[in-house]
């Protein structure tokens, strides 16, 4: 039975088979572009592999390689400051970073020191990438395998010290030494890693005899007190004593010269008066007598003069005036 409408006959536009070409050649260059060009950042280069077998490397900048997985490309960081960490784990790094100590950290941690005793080391190692070929095809798993290098070299340096050297006095140097020695063996594995820094993040006893290692301490931290106070007043003391005996010394010295030239200058005078006595003895008589009385004389407050004719003196002295004085 029929509604009175009829069907209505939709044209689709033909495709031609020169546009379906076209197409496709679009879309296999833009995938084969995508897949040849890459972009390496400054801080890395890029490692190129054809077919899987090393060909070259290529510096930062934008570069080309064979596309269809004939070329593969891998980006390795050499400029990069890399960390890894020992005895703890970072958990968010902020201005005031988390840490966990997981069970495998707490394991590495673990030591046991030169004179038997166990301590708790957690350290930090910064490294660069500095052969990226080595790096990626000389060792099967280069950062496990320098994980387990560090592990050892920590380990049998903490062996070679005690544990007060390890917690207190020698981690400085320990850490010096336990970098020298992590070289040399990246280098002989050909690892092709430089370490950069080896830090003793923390060193600590067991939590069970950790009292009495912070009592230990803090004796030593005393002594070394007491110790710097001694020295500083013996650098107070003893320079000043030696100062001071120094100018007594030198007064000394200067008053036995002074003596010693008045000495001589009276010897010296005292022969040219008897050289000038010697030739007239009367005059040399009277100077040396009118040089005493003009030395003399004027240190007396009271002076009478008298005539040598004066036979009766006591009225002129005039006592009675100075008997009621």
């Amino acid at each position: 039975m029929s509604n009175g409408y009829s069907p209505v006959e939709i044209k689709l536009p033909k495709i031609k088979p020169a546009h379906i070409r076209y197409a496709i050649a679009v879309i296999v260059i833009l995938i084969l572009a995508f897949g040849s060009i890459y972009q390496i950042a400054p801080e890395e280069i890029g490692v190129i592999l054809r077919f899987g077998k090393f060909v070259r490397t290529t510096e930062p900048g934008l570069h080309f390689k064979l596309p269809l997985g004939i070329e593969t490309l891998i980006k390795v960081p050499v400029q990069r400051q890399l960390k890894m960490e020992f005895g703890f784990r970072t958990r968010a790094a902020a201005t005031r970073s988390q840490y966990i100590v997981p069970a495998e950290a707490q394991k590495e941690a673990i030591m046991l020191t030169g004179d038997l005793n166990v301590a708790i080391v957690e350290w930090i190692v910064q490294y660069k990438i500095k052969d990226a070929y080595n790096y990626l095809f000389k060792i099967r798993d280069p950062d496990l395998t320098f994980r387990y290098m560090n592990e050892a070299v920590v380990r049998k340096i903490v062996g070679d010290h005690s544990v007060d050297e390890v917690i207190t006095i020698g981690r400085a140097s320990m850490a010096n030494q336990a970098k020298l020695e992590l070289q040399a063996l990246c280098d002989l594995y050909e690892i092709g890693l430089q370490i950069d820094q080896l830090i003793f993040q923390d060193v600590n006893p067991p939590d069970q005899v950790k009292p009495s290692f912070n009592e230990v301490n803090q004796a030593l931290q005393e002594k070394e007190r007491k110790i710097n106070e001694a020295w500083s007043d013996y650098n107070q003391i003893i320079p000043k004593a030696r100062g001071e005996a120094e100018q007594m010394i030198r007064e000394a010295e200067g008053y036995a010269t002074e003596r010693v030239n008045k000495a001589e200058g009276d010897a010296d005078r005292f022969r040219a008066i008897y050289k000038e006595y010697a030739r007239a003895p009367s005059i040399t008589r009277k100077r040396l007598y009118l040089e005493a009385v003009n030395e003399v004389l004027p240190k007396i407050k009271k002076k009478v003069i008298l005539d040598e004719l004066q036979k009766n003196l006591i009225p002129l002295l005039n006592f009675g005036k100075e008997v009621e004085k």
